[in-house]
């Protein structure tokens, strides 16, 4: 092959490469990936490698949120809740290690998140199960919910959404997760008390 005919195919990779990234950007900053700079971004790492293996990871912006909200007619619920959600992320995990590290790595992802300002409102522990509910209030209002939960055998999730989210619409949440902790249907929000 010619040089001439390498540093064309290396320009023509080069471009592809560009226009790729270009792309990925343009559609990240139109709202198909939930936002980073949400305030009701849980900042949450990895369960690791070492005893889980992530089967799924999931991002979805407003755009594609609200866009499915116009084709929901059946459950007004769920639409309203897509209309006031800015971004969702999911992450799957199998454990294929010890599930009592898990659910202690799920612990510490929670208390990180108190720590941050996030408040816990649901947490159920028994035997290498945790389900830990966390809320983002700024002034009153929901702005984020996380919700760090693991089977205790087999399945970790870890769930993040951002935008105003009612008490009420708690139940929708957990039913359209699939999951079912105590307490959530009781869920309220005190406002914070000053001095």
């Amino acid at each position: 092959m010619t040089q001439a005919r390498q540093t064309e195919m290396s320009s023509t990779v080069l471009f592809r490469l560009l226009i790729l990234g270009l792309s990925l950007l343009l559609l990240s900053a139109c709202g198909l990936m939930a936002p980073r700079s949400n305030e009701g971004f849980a900042d949450l790492e990895s369960l690791g490698m070492r005893d889980t293996d992530r089967v799924m990871n999931l991002s979805i912006g407003p755009t594609l949120l609200h866009f499915a909200a116009r084709y929901i007619d059946d459950d007004p619920a769920i639409r309203d809740l897509l209309k006031n959600l800015d971004g969702v992320r999911v992450r799957i995990y199998e454990i294929d290690g010890d599930a009592g590290r898990v659910a202690a790595r799920l612990y510490a992802m929670s208390q990180h998140l108190k720590a941050d300002g996030w408040e816990p409102v649901v947490l159920v522990r028994e035997e290498n199960q945790e389900t830990h509910m966390m809320l983002r209030v700024i002034s009153g209002h929901i702005i984020g919910m996380t919700v760090l939960t693991s089977d205790g055998e087999s399945e970790a999730v870890v769930v993040n959404l951002m935008g105003e989210i009612q008490p009420e619409q708690f139940g929708d949440v957990m039913l359209a997760l699939d999951l079912d902790p105590p307490g959530v249907e009781e869920v309220r929000v005190a406002p914070k008390q000053e001095g």
